[in-house]
This record gives structure tokens, sequence and C-alpha cells, in this order.
């Protein structure tokens, strides 16, 4: 009897000082302020504080360079209203976690536990976060690409009217297209109305960017505001010139169609076609045997 009190009582710490070690973990991660920050999905939402832990204790200790890397990444891809460089380091050491526990749980009851598979499982939780924020930035930059001819056709038509370059971006950002772009270019026009310098409001979105296309338009608006030569005509210019790259981007993707059906004709279509033309053939040449 004085055994099983016993082992009671050890149980009984044990729960006690585990829960004691989990409150004062959870008590050790500072407030989470997302005042000035976008609304989470409800999915990340219900995850979130999983993601502070990790970031916390995992994120906060990696070295500068790597967490400036995931920073730059996070801004090109629009989510730095979202969360940040460590965060993001949360984010992917709770997906490692999650993909290992539930790999180990589908082992496990298929009776084929095996610390390589959690170890290759673990690999993929920590990548996937990644390949989602490399998918979100192709998509922003394709979206961004897009829009600039528009833009610059805008910023165009009110510097020819009779506007300067301010004027012409708050034109621009009133009457443009939803997306991505507008957003960086209310942005230049937040800068520029804190006090910042046009130029020096247009490099800061170049750099955020980091878009060939976006470099040569701001470079090109530089060189005519130090020049002193005609900013309209160099916005005409450039907007002909990304109008064009744009339909040859296009003709590039209508070129690459036909190429990209082979792999899928061959190891898909054809065997199939195939096999329902010569099943019949094969047929009749048996029975004919």
């Amino acid at each position: 009897m004085s055994i099983k009190i016993l082992l009671v009582l050890t149980v009984s710490v044990s729960c006690l000082l585990m829960f004691l070690a989990i409150r004062n973990i959870k008590e050790a991660v500072p407030e989470d302020d997302r005042s000035y920050m976008d609304p989470l999905p409800p999915m990340l939402r219900l995850a979130w504080p999983l993601v502070r832990l990790f970031a916390f204790y995992v994120g906060e200790r990696l070295p500068t360079d790597w967490l400036e890397r995931y920073q730059n990444t996070i801004r090109r891809s629009g989510v730095a209203y979202l969360m940040s460089a460590d965060e993001f380091v949360g984010l992917k050491c709770l997906g490692a976690a999650a993909a290992t526990a539930i790999a180990g749980l589908i082992l496990s009851t298929l009776e084929a536990l095996d610390p390589l598979y959690l170890g290759l499982a673990g690999v993929v939780g920590w990548v996937l976060p990644s390949l989602s924020l490399r998918d979100l930035r192709k998509k922003r930059e394709k979206e961004i690409l897009r829009a600039l001819p528009t833009y610059l056709d805008f910023l165009t038509m009110a510097v020819q009217a009779g506007m300067n370059l301010s004027g012409a971006l708050q034109q621009a950002v009133e009457k443009g297209p939803e997306g991505p772009l507008r957003g960086e270019l209310n942005k230049v026009v937040r800068d520029v109305r804190a006090g910042m310098s046009r130029i020096d409001a247009l490099k800061a979105m170049a750099e955020r960017l980091d878009i060939r296309e976006v470099n040569t338009f701001v470079t090109a608006v530089a060189q005519s505001d130090k020049t002193g030569a005609s900013i309209g005509d160099t916005l005409k210019v450039q907007a002909d010139q990304r109008r064009t790259e744009r339909f040859q981007r296009a003709e590039k993707l209508a070129m690459e169609a036909p190429v990209k059906l082979i792999f899928p004709l061959v190891v898909f279509i054809f065997p199939m076609t195939f096999l329902v033309l010569g099943f019949p053939i094969a047929m009749k040449f048996m029975y004919e045997l």
C-alpha cells in the first residue's frame, strides 16, 4: 500500500513540476503586440502561441545574417506586416515538430517506426514554410510586373498634364488598379509626405522589391531628375519598354507551352492511347492462336 501511495505522490509531484515549468516557459515569452500588424489567417492564429514560443527560444538566437536573409525574403513576399524573421523561424520549427509528430504517429500505427523517416519528415516540415514563402514572392512579383506598365502610363499622363512627380504618384495610387504595386506606391507617397525626397522614396521601394524592371525605372527617373531632363519623356520611354517586355514574356510563355506538354504526353497520354488501341488487337491475336 505504501508503494502505491509513493507512486501516486511521485506522479502528482511530477505533474505539478511539469505544469510549473510550462507556465514559467510561457510567461517568459513577451507579449505579442500586433497593433500595427496585419491580422493572422485563421489556421495560423490557432498555432500562433506555439510559433511565438519557438520564435523566442529558437528564432532570436539564430545568427544575425540568417535573420536578415529571412527578413529580406519576407519583405519581398509582401508579408512583412504579418510576421518577423524570428517568428518565421518559429513557424519553421513548428512545421518541423508537427511533421515529425504526424510521421511518428503514422509510422507507429504501421509498426514501421524508423528514425530516418522521422528525420526526413522533420526536414520536410522545416522546408515547407520557405517553399510557401517563395511561391508568394513569385506570385507577387508577377503581379507587380503585370501592373507596372499601367502605372507608368498613369504617371506619364499625369506628368505630361502638368503635375509634378509627387502629384502624379498620388493620382496613380488613387486611380490605379488594386494590387501589390499600388501598395508599394502608396508607401512611396507616405514617405514623401513624411519628409523623404521623392527619389529616396522610390529608391527605398526598389530596394524593398528588388525587381530588375523596377530598379531600371527608378534609376531612369533618378538620372532624369539629376540631369534636369524631362521626366515625362523618361516615363513614356519606360512605359513603352515595360509594355514591350510584358508582351515578350507572354510570347515566351506561349512558345514554352508545347515543350512543357511533351512530358505529360509521353508519360501519361501516349501510353494510355497505345493501350486502348493495342488491347483489342492483342486480344484478337491471343484468341486466334
